[in-house]
């Protein structure tokens, strides 16, 4: 496993259809992230809350694309989002840890939404 502190994106690119964005790093992989799955694993406290305990599961977002990203320092990038939601700031190592735990990520969110009867929309 390569230490993620290390891993430097090469290339960050937004899809035309602003629903995918892909990002390639300096140790050859790369990865394409969906606007949905990026929005509702956001590393926002308004999603993840300030424990475990609070954190938010965000339904019907199926649709939700990327307006723009920006920069913040050179360790990271904020996304804005088309239902506004604009907080999370995502890390280099924390797209790695999504592109490399997708099943873990992506499957609890689906159980969850399973669990409390909500919908991806």
């Amino acid at each position: 496993m390569t230490d993620t502190a290390k891993v430097w994106p090469t290339e960050l690119r937004l899809r035309e259809d602003k629903k995918t964005l892909h990002i390639a790093f300096d140790n050859g992989e790369a990865h394409d992230f969906s606007a949905e799955y990026l929005r509702v694993c956001s590393p926002s406290a308004e999603v993840q809350g300030h424990s475990p305990s609070q954190k938010k599961t965000v339904p019907n977002k199926r649709n939700v694309g990327i307006m723009k990203m920006e920069p913040v320092g050179n360790y990271a990038v904020r996304i804005h989002f088309d239902d506004m939601h604009n907080t999370g700031i995502f890390t280099w190592a924390y797209f790695l840890d999504l592109a490399r735990d997708k099943g873990k990520h992506w499957g609890g969110y689906l159980a969850e939404l399973k669990e409390k009867g909500l919908s991806r929309g």
